[in-house]
C-alpha cells in the first residue's frame, strides 16, 4: 500500500496536485491544528496511518492522545465520541471499510442521530464518521458497500460525499467544524486519483448545496461520490455523437439540495440519476420522486436511474459488471432522449 506522506507545514500552502486520500489527510490536518478540541479515532489509524493511509504522519506530529488507535469495536468508537461530544470535543471517526459500519448501526441512527431532537437542542454532537465506501478495488465482501441511503433516511444526519480532492479537502474541514453528526462517505475507488487542491481556499457549501459541474442543454445527470466521474466521461463520449449533457454533483445526500437539480432539469426537459448503491430503494428514488413533483410540467421523458443491481456486492472478478458502467450510463441517456 502506497503511504500518503505529509507535507511539512510551510509547504501546506497555494495550490497542489494531490491524490484524493491526501487531501483528506490534509484537510484532517489543518482541523487538527485549528482546533485543539479535534481529535481522530479509528482503528489502526494511527502507527499505521490507516488501511488507506489516509492519516498517515498524523499520530506522529499530534500525539497518541489527539489521533486514537482503538479496539476492534465500531459500537465502542462511536459510542466514545458521543460522550467526547457531551464534554465539548469533536471527534472524527474513521470505519475501516463500509460493510463494518453496521456494529454501530444502532450507536448511530438512535443516539448520534437523535440526542439533539430529544434534549430539544440543548445538547449538540459534532462527531463526523469518515466511512470509506464504494467498489472498484476488488475487494472481498464487506468491503465494497454502499449504505448511504440508510443514513440518509434517518433524521438528524448530515450525510456527504466529495468527487473530488478539492472537495474533500475543503467538505472534511466544514464537517469538522459543523454541530451536526456528519456521516462523511468517501470513494475508495477515487482515492489515487489526482486533482489541483487549492490549500488557501475557503470553505464552501459542500455539506449543503450540489453543484453543476458541467453544463449542457439536452438532459440532466445527477450522481454524487464515485459516479460523478463516470457522468462527466458519459458527458464527454455524448458530445462526439451531439448530445449536451448537464452533470449536477449532488455532493450532500442529506440534506438534499432540490433546487439545483430542479433548475438544471427544467432547462434540459429530461434527467437520469447515477449511483453505485443498489437501485431499488436507493437516493436515485429520492430524486426522481423530487424532481418529478417539482418539474412534472417541464419533464419530457421520465426520470430514469442507473445503478447497483438488487443482489450483494459480487465477487471481484465481475464487480464492474454490477457497477453502473458508462456503457449503461450512456444507454439510459439515449432511453431518455428516444421518448
Amino acid at each position: 500500500m502506497t503511504t500518503t506522506t505529509v507535507p511539512a507545514a510551510d509547504a501546506l500552502t497555494g495550490t497542489q496536485r494531490l491524490t484524493f486520500a491526501k487531501a483528506i489527510t490534509l484537510g484532517l490536518r489543518r482541523a487538527l491544528a485549528d482546533d485543539p478540541n479535534v481529535l481522530l479515532m479509528g482503528e489502526d489509524i494511527g502507527k499505521l496511518g490507516g488501511v488507506f493511509r489516509v492519516t498517515d504522519g498524523l499520530q506522529a506530529e499530534f500525539g497518541a492522545k489527539r489521533v486514537v488507535d482503538t479496539p476492534l469495536a465500531e459500537s465502542g468508537i462511536i459510542g466514545t465520541a458521543i460522550g467526547l461530544a457531551m464534554r465539548g470535543y469533536r471527534s472524527v471517526c474513521e470505519i475501516q471499510f463500509d460493510g463494518f459500519i453496521f456494529p454501530a448501526f444502532d450507536q448511530i441512527t438512535t443516539q448520534l442521530a437523535k440526542m439533539h431532537y430529544r434534549s430539544r437542542g440543548r445538547l449538540t454532537l459534532p462527531v463526523v464518521i469518515r466511512v470509506p465506501y464504494g467498489g472498484g478495488i476488488g475487494a472481498v465482501e464487506h468491503h465494497s458497500e454502499s449504505p448511504e441511503a440508510l443514513f440518509a433516511h434517518t433524521a438528524g444526519l448530515r450525510v456527504v460525499t466529495p468527487s473530488s480532492p478539492a472537495q474533500a479537502y475543503a467538505m472534511i474541514q466544514e464537517a469538522v467544524r459543523s454541530p451536526d453528526p456528519v456521516l462523511f462517505f468517501e470513494p475508495k475507488g477515487r482515492y489515487w486519483e489526482k486533482g489541483d487542491v487549492d490549500l488557501d481556499a475557503p470553505a464552501t457549501n459542500g455539506l449543503d448545496g450540489a453543484r453543476v459541474v458541467r453544463q449542457g442543454t439536452d438532459i440532466t445527470l445527477v450522481a454524487y461520490g464515485p459516479t460523478v466521474q463516470t457522468a462527466l466521461k458519459a458527458a464527454d463520449t455524448a458530445a462526439a455523437e451531439g448530445t449536451s449533457i448537464e452533470v449536477v454533483d449532488l455532493r450532500a445526500l442529506s440534506p438534499l439540495d432540490t433546487a439545483t437539480v430542479a433548475e438544471s432539469v427544467r432547462k434540459t426537459g429530461r434527467c437520469v440519476v447515477v449511483h453505485e448503491a443498489p437501485v431499488l430503494y436507493g437516493t436515485g428514488a429520492e430524486v426522481a420522486a423530487r424532481v418529478t413533483e417539482e418539474c412534472f410540467f417541464h419533464l419530457q421523458a421520465p426520470v430514469l436511474r442507473v445503478g447497483a443491481f438488487h443482489t450483494p456486492y459480487p465477487v471481484a472478478k465481475i464487480e464492474h459488471d454490477y457497477l453502473p458502467s458508462l456503457d449503461r450510463v450512456l444507454d439510459a441517456v439515449d432511453r431518455s432522449l428516444a421518448f
